[in-house]
């Protein structure tokens, strides 16, 4: 099993950056005017988040800016834990925060880690 996943790191490394680059996406568009069902005022806060992360988002599919957007995202997720959820209790899971803090870890391996093989970044370094 050990050899498997060495051989296969870079496969689910990839898949692990794709699929929080993907629901960070729509995490983002559910907070944009017109998008889904987004009706997020513009120029608030929750625009402002929607921004970062739909943009983060696709960055983080792409690959580009890796870890820069991973870092941005964290803080992000920091500030949204504190403002939106810390107030109705201490425990994610009561005040609806585990979405945040599953986030914040992942940003901070992405940002630890970098893009991984199969990356826009790893074009810029050429």
């Amino acid at each position: 099993m050990k050899r498997f996943l060495d051989r296969n790191a870079d496969y689910f490394y990839f898949a692990f950056r794709v699929i929080i680059g993907l629901v960070f996406l729509l995490h983002g568009f559910m907070k944009l005017p017109g998008m889904f069902a987004g009706t997020t005022p513009v120029m608030s806060l929750m625009f402002l988040a929607g921004i970062i992360e739909t943009v983060g988002g696709a960055f983080l599919i792409l690959g580009l800016f890796t870890r820069s957007v991973a870092c941005i995202s964290a803080i992000e997720m920091v500030f949204a834990y504190a403002m939106a959820h810390s107030s109705k209790g201490w425990s994610p899971l009561v005040n609806k925060g585990e979405a945040a803090v599953l986030f914040f870890a992942a940003f901070l391996v992405l940002a630890a880690f970098g893009a991984g093989k199969w990356a826009l970044d790893n074009l810029k370094r050429r």
